[in-house]
């Protein structure tokens, strides 16, 4: 390790967060050891004014001294550019923080512990003052150098940020850990937060699945919601399953929303596509009922699926006289 600081709590406060350190810098390698090593090496006087610097707790002559140093020659000096990086870290900066040690990390790999253990910590500060932007942002880079990195109450956090911005896919994989750490003391709330972000996402199934174990979580009176949403979804879902002929399956779904009763506004389509499924199974008696139920459970009176669902229905139920059939029978 190039640059390594050693924070001891004292009575000063120093640096934007205000927290109380005393930082001393031990350097565990001599600079002209890396002269014959890299092309360029940074100017050693800046690089000791800066460290006087960080004893002292300025951070920003620190900064200045050790961009000083890049400039004049360091810039493929990774002990240079880590004490830039570093700085910044400690200065709560978090976009320049990973910047430099990006460019650090290029000339010496073995940084990346020093740059992952920094922007944990910014992530951890941020997460501290609720600034879930700087927590995102913290952890993206940290995992640009230790991919699926995560740690312990991140995850949910991270979740939520995401959700609210949108990034529903991103969401997911958090939540799918916030569960995973939780396992049995996990919310519902987190549960419901997870159902509807692979709703977001277009995945019923998945989607259906935590909607019914958050369903079976919660008190009856406050399913309202919950069950306009496994409703909704389990109609979507069999649509796609009969537009690939798995009439069967999608049949279990459209049964549930009917069950459910939710969303009232779909019941009429639900009911007619039952009635759809069952005659292409040959229950026909029970297809001639599905589409009698269309009519009864439709809002509006005048939907033109009620007039669909009474033509299937006539279809099933009469043969004309003499011989002159009307419809296909039962």
């Amino acid at each position: 390790m190039i640059f390594l600081r050693i924070i001891q709590q004292t009575d000063d406060s120093i640096g934007v967060f205000k927290r109380p350190y005393k930082v001393s810098v031990v350097l565990v390698s001599l600079l002209w050891i890396f002269a014959g090593c890299f092309s360029t090496t940074a100017d050693e006087s800046f690089l000791i004014q800066g460290d006087e610097a960080i004893v002292r707790g300025d951070l920003g002559a620190a900064l200045a001294e050790y961009r000083m140093a890049v400039q004049r020659g360091g810039s493929e000096d990774p002990s240079a550019l880590v004490r830039v990086a570093h700085t910044h870290a400690l200065m709560g900066n978090i976009d320049e923080a990973g910047d430099s040690y990006l460019q650090a990390v290029t000339f010496d790999p073995d940084l990346i512990d020093q740059a992952v253990s920094d922007l944990v910590q910014l992530a951890q500060e941020a997460m501290n003052r609720s600034d879930l932007f700087g927590l995102a942002s913290a952890m993206e880079i940290a995992k640009t150098f230790r991919p699926g990195i995560m740690v312990d109450g991140m995850a949910l956090p991270l979740a939520r940020h995401y959700f609210n911005s949108g990034q529903y896919a991103t969401a997911l994989s958090y939540y799918q850990s916030a569960i995973s750490d939780r396992n049995e003391d996990t919310i519902p709330e987190v549960i419901f937060e997870a159902a509807s972000a692979y709703d977001e996402v277009g995945d019923c199934r998945r989607a259906l699945l935590h909607y019914e174990q958050y369903r079976a979580m919660i008190a009856s009176w406050r399913r309202g919601e919950v069950d306009w949403k496994i409703g909704n979804c389990s109609i979507a879902l069999a649509r796609e399953l009969r537009s690939v002929d798995a009439d069967e399956e999608a049949l279990v779904y459209l049964e549930r929303a009917v069950v459910i009763g939710e969303p009232r506004s779909l019941q009429s389509l639900a009911y007619f596509e039952i009635g759809e499924i069952l005659f292409d199974l040959n229950r026909c008696e029970e297809a001639m009922q599905a589409f009698l139920e269309v009519s009864r459970v439709d809002q509006t009176g005048t939907s033109p699926l009620v007039s669909r669902a009474r033509w299937r229905y006539d279809e099933l139920r009469f043969v004309g006289s003499l011989g002159a059939v009307r419809g296909t029978g039962c």
